[in-house]
């Protein structure tokens, strides 16, 4: 059995996380985990863990769907129970992105997307105000985290 990862199901794992540990995630905090999962798994595994794009977005890495689920929320909180069902392998994976990022605000993980060469990329020239639905390659991603992953090995 084949299981299809959606970037939904990845996000109901850090908003069950959040829920667990008492934290605050907000629509904006969660695309930044979202991208950072994607890009480790493209990175270390060279596959992505679902197939939805980012677009970089005026804040960083955007999936637009995913935006708008829970855009209702605005910058507070999301409140939602989550139940994320998720193989093993997979939910060990995000326990090991969640150690290194989640204890990160927004706006953190926000700086560090910004200063990273994905999210650079696909902005290209545009001013810092200016709105973008570019993708973000997967490519890009799965170079640009390949070579820090070997940094640290």
């Amino acid at each position: 059995m084949v299981v299809v990862l959606s970037c939904f199901k990845i996000a109901d794992y850090f908003i069950w996380l959040a829920n667990e540990t008492g934290s605050f995630v907000s629509n904006l905090k969660l695309q930044k985990l979202v991208y950072y999962a994607q890009a480790w798994h493209l990175a270390l595994y060279d596959t992505p863990l679902f197939q939805e794009d980012f677009q970089a977005w005026i804040h960083g890495p955007v999936i637009p769907a995913l935006y708008q689920k829970y855009r209702l929320f605005g910058w507070q909180p999301i409140l939602e129970d989550a139940n994320p069902e998720l193989p093993q392998e997979i939910q060990e994976f995000l326990d090991e992105v969640a150690q290194e990022y989640f204890a990160c605000d927004a706006y953190e993980l926000e700086q560090m997307t910004h200063a990273e060469t994905p999210w650079n990329l696909a902005r290209g020239n545009l001013p810092p105000d200016e709105p973008s639905n570019e993708i973000i390659q997967k490519q890009w991603m799965k170079e640009y985290y390949g070579s820090r992953a070997e940094e640290k090995d």
